[in-house]
């Protein structure tokens, strides 16, 4: 198959007008400048699980890279005092792009990269000079997730070849923001294809068009979804900061199992007009990053209404344009948190990483609540569910399919996939390069689902939203007067397995996606050197305090590791 990703060129730009379900009932994520390289070839003509080569690659890339862990507080000191400039620091990162994403350990974490992006760094730093910077984010490059749309000359393809040069006309939201603020729109991020909403047992990081990515602590092992490449990329020093999407795990599982930060923000605070839908009640964009402090830099530059989304309409009163205010090292003093128990269990030594977490927020002056139960006891069921997995399921099928069918018949008459029909039967005729390893379940069941006036899915809307909102995190929240809950982001990563599928241990993304809530995932401990993540999450529009408990709790444990890209663990 022919590459994908395009070699930066200096030639004018152009106008510019999760995790899956874990298997029956629980929900999974989902809404997850030119490089010299080419698009991972799919997998149907490469083999995926290449075996361990006999050259070490524990330090590959962590002595040489003048980049590693930099921030963006600190690109833009060397910028502004004139020690590195837009362009460089871009050029800087496409030679890290070069070395590691299909050469080296072939993360695959990059689908794309942006032609144009040295033109537009360039102009940047000329308009820098002449009137200062745009905003929190000029000159420093960002990757996207492959979900999320750009109308420039990068594709948006959610990883399948059913979508393969398709360029919306005009950017998301998102890339919107990110441009206002100044951002080098570096690359578009391998995923879970579809954000991991296709198959039953799908292998999180695949996708059609990228392969499989890699997590680069240690290679064989999965990188989570759906936001994979963003996490990947990040983790790995492919760039700054990244985007992901999420719609149930999607943000916080990737960031866990790839030792960084990921905010997955009140369902509303971030415009999802332009990002490929799963479900209009739960999707969001967040940032993905190495520090607190960059994820909230960016989390305030995404923030703010979008016209054309609803959801955002209280936005700009309830959000934020700028939450490093927050950012306080003594920030967990006084904060009541309490323990979800009920994601502990399903791994001794992540329960470990859990209590010296406790420890460590108990010693720095918070106020532990342990435990406490998300789920309420003998309370009626009034629409005929008492499992949210099972409501959050029909949720997302319904709003599937009828956020997919409007997202691809507005692509015009002309495109051959036009609808989830459409899509199902490409894949069958393309199953070779599309389904290799694993099938399209999701796709089939979510086409059997009639529209979003059938009273199964408003029972199931109705459900979802009570046992995730007024009987769970906002009932838990009161009786204990709390600030926050915390429980484990996920388990260390698992062995890729293309032919069985994903092995997901545990989660605790479950409530926080349903309601709309917002949930932070931070670097805790590590699992025979696997980063396991502590997620912080609490009320709608909460961000400002979770955001100040995060950071307080990343400068305490200081848990991050700069990833070796150990072929496997010994």
């Amino acid at each position: 198959m022919s590459s994908d990703i395009r070699r930066p060129q200096d030639v004018a730009r152009p106008g510019v007008s999760r995790r899956t379900f874990l298997r029956s009932s629980a929900v999974g994520g989902a809404l997850a400048a030119a490089g010299p390289i080419a698009c991972a070839p799919s997998p149907a003509t490469e083999t995926e699980a290449e075996p361990a080569g006999s050259a070490p690659m524990a330090a590959l890339g962590t002595d040489a890279f003048d980049l590693e862990d930099t921030t963006i507080g600190a690109l833009q000191e060397a910028m502004e005092s004139g020690e590195r400039t837009a362009r460089s620091i871009t050029e800087s990162y496409l030679a890290r792009i070069e070395q590691l994403n299909l050469e080296g350990p072939a993360l695959r974490a990059v689908i794309e990269t942006n032609p144009d992006v040295l033109v537009l760094a360039a102009e940047l730093d000329r308009q820098r000079q002449a009137t200062g910077p745009r905003g929190p984010l000029h000159g420093v490059p960002i990757i996207l997730k492959d979900n999320i749309g750009t109308g420039d000359r990068m594709t948006t393809t959610a990883g399948s070849h059913a979508l393969t040069g398709w360029v919306p006309p005009v950017d998301s939201g998102v890339a919107a923001r990110l441009r206002r603020a100044g951002a080098v729109l570096l690359a578009k991020a391998n995923l879970s294809e579809w954000a991991n909403f296709r198959s039953t047992r799908s292998s999180s990081g695949w996708s059609g068009r990228g392969g499989q990515c890699r997590n680069p602590y240690v290679l064989d092992r999965n990188p989570c979804g759906s936001s994979s490449g963003s996490a990947v990329a990040v983790s790995a020093n492919l760039a700054t900061v990244a985007i992901g999407t999420e719609t149930d795990g999607s943000i916080v599982c990737p960031s866990s199992a790839n030792g960084i930060v990921g905010i997955k923000p009140t369902v509303g605070l971030v415009s999802r007009i332009g990002v490929i839908p799963i479900s209009h009640t739960q999707d969001t964009a967040g940032p993905m990053a190495r520090t607190v402090r960059d994820a909230a830099i960016v989390l305030g530059v995404l923030a703010g209404t979008d016209p054309n989304d609803p959801a955002t309409a209280d936005s700009d009163r309830l959000g934020l344009t700028d939450y490093t205010p927050f950012l306080e090292v003594d920030g967990l003093r006084d904060m009541r948190i309490g323990v979800a128990r009920r994601f502990l269990g399903f791994h001794d030594a992540v329960d470990q990483v859990v209590e010296s977490a406790i420890t460590a927020m108990r010693s720095a002056g918070a106020v532990i609540i342990d435990p406490v139960d998300l789920r309420p006891i003998g309370r009626p069921s009034p629409d005929g569910f008492t499992d949210l997995g099972a409501a959050e399921t029909q949720v997302l099928l319904y709003e599937f399919k009828a956020g997919l069918n409007a997202y691809l018949a507005a692509r015009g008459p002309s495109a051959e996939v036009r609808s989830l029909a459409d899509l199902i039967a490409f894949n069958e005729r393309n199953a070779e390069t599309e389904m290799p390893y694993f099938g399209q379940e999701r796709l089939l069941e979510a086409e059997s689902k009639g529209p979003l006036t059938d009273q199964r899915y408003l029972a199931a809307l109705a459900a979802s939203g009570r046992l995730s909102r007024a009987e769970g995190i906002d009932r838990t929240m009161d009786e204990h007067r709390l600030d926050a809950i915390v429980g484990p982001t996920g388990g260390p990563a698992w062995v890729t397995d293309l032919v069985n599928g994903d092995h997901f241990g545990g989660s605790s993304s479950q409530y926080p996606a349903a309601s709309g809530y917002p949930s932070i995932s931070v670097p805790a401990g590590h699992v025979h050197g696997l980063p396991v993540g502590l997620s912080i999450f609490g009320r709608a529009w909460s961000e400002p305090t979770l955001i100040r408990i995060a950071y307080a709790f990343e400068q305490t444990v200081q848990a991050r590791l700069v990833p070796r890209f150990l072929p496997t663990l010994a």
